[in-house]
């Protein structure tokens, strides 16, 4: 019931801004390949308001399988050290929606983007009984571009994120540089 209404509240805000939408669909799937670094974060999961002050800088890596799959290997700080995870999404419809329920990523979608310097990336995630989104700030750069961290305070107020909910990690890049070397 809350990730319908999850789900709801993000399709009322996509469909009020059609421009937004038309013009991400012209986003190629091959323009998100790559090296990213995530440089800000707004979390529903419920220790994410606990953890935010202390979560540092994260390095994902980009690439599609030969068979079309968006694989997202990703770096971040945990209690034991850099902790490194790799899931395969699968392609939806839309030229830039993945996702893999088996794995609890229930949607994996660009929010914008400018196509080469920064996205806004918003996924929606189940794990047991915990349903939760997250809205993050991908960033070619270990600094990103002011109006890359407008879009993303924009998306993430939009979707109804608190400032509690929202964070700009720890630049401690230690974690995100193991992936992205």
């Amino acid at each position: 019931m809350k990730a319908a209404l999850l789900t709801a509240a993000f399709l009322a805000l996509v469909s009020m801004s059609w421009v937004q939408a038309v013009w991400l669909g012209r986003l190629d799937p091959k323009q998100l390949l790559g090296p990213w670094y995530i440089l800000a974060m707004a979390s529903r999961a419920k220790d994410f308001m606990v953890e935010k002050d202390t979560k540092n800088v994260e390095g994902v890596m980009v690439t599609l399988t030969p068979d079309d799959k968006l694989r997202v290997q990703s770096s971040r700080h945990g209690p034991d050290g850099c902790h490194q995870s790799t899931v395969e999404l699968l392609k939806r419809d839309s030229r830039w929606v993945y996702e893999n329920p088996s794995l609890g990523v229930l949607d994996y979608r660009v929010l914008g983007t400018n196509f080469k310097d920064y996205a806004v990336i918003f996924t929606q995630l189940e794990f047991g009984d915990e349903a939760f989104n997250t809205v993050e700030l991908y960033s070619r750069t270990e600094m990103a571009r002011p109006e890359a961290i407008q879009l993303f305070t924009k998306w993430s107020r939009g979707l109804g994120f608190r400032s509690q909910q929202q964070a700009q990690l720890q630049k401690d890049f230690t974690c995100a540089n193991k992936i992205l070397q």
